[in-house]
């Protein structure tokens, strides 16, 4: 076996280790693991959405993904770093996908003159100069969190809260509107939502603080 060989099967191995103690939420393995791929995956999201900046939020929802379903990952089945990549082909063409209905006003393409200023002559992509503003692996894992802890307590929330602050919140329906919606007296839409709004703040500030006593003792 060459030496080009023993490295590639090292961090082969090193990254099934990681994999697995990522799978048990550990946060350190999580941080490696983004340092080691991210790189990588990052190119082949910005091979497949050209756009900079929705490429490294495709990558924040690679690794997003990567922590929720790491668990999911059978070394038996194939190597992690194929498993990463196709994880993140997939993510950047639902990216492109999502964006396909919206027309696109901005040309990423310039030339770069000797000094590194743009030039509107020539083709090369601008995008792949600028620096990247992608979050850390903790930004991630925090955004993660959050959204987890949001998921949870929005399921303690009534059939009734829950679906009448989906309606005001994420789709922007007044309040009238949600109660003709749900056929229910304007009054007690208003109760559901005031009542969820109260329940789901008091649930939240319970998991930051959680969160915050598990980092202390970490």
């Amino acid at each position: 076996m060459s030496m080009g060989q023993d490295a590639s099967s090292d961090r082969a191995a090193r990254l099934v280790a990681l994999m697995g103690r990522v799978a048990l939420a550990d946060r350190e393995a999580f941080d490696q693991l983004y340092r080691a791929t991210s790189a990588t995956l990052f190119g082949v999201v910005l091979r497949i959405n050209r756009d900079r900046s929705q490429a490294e939020e495709v990558l924040q929802e690679v690794f997003i993904a990567v922590w929720r379903q790491a668990a999911s990952f059978d070394a038996h089945q194939g190597q992690p770093l194929t498993w990463l990549t196709s994880l993140a082909r997939h993510r950047a063409i639902d990216s492109l996908r999502r964006l396909a209905t919206q027309p696109s006003t901005i040309s990423s393409f310039g030339h770069l003159d000797e000094d590194g200023g743009p030039n509107a002559d020539g083709e090369d992509d601008l995008l792949v100069h600028m620096p990247s503003l992608t979050p850390g692996p903790l930004d991630l894992l925090d955004d993660a969190s959050r959204a987890h802890s949001l998921q949870l307590c929005m399921a303690s929330l009534s059939g009734e809260q829950r679906s009448s602050l989906a309606l005001t919140y994420y789709q922007g329906l007044s309040h009238a509107e949600v109660a003709d919606h749900m056929s229910q007296p304007l009054g007690t839409v208003k109760s559901w939502v005031r009542r969820g709004l109260q329940s789901l703040r008091s649930c939240l500030d319970r998991a930051a603080g959680l969160i915050a006593s598990m980092e202390k003792a970490a």
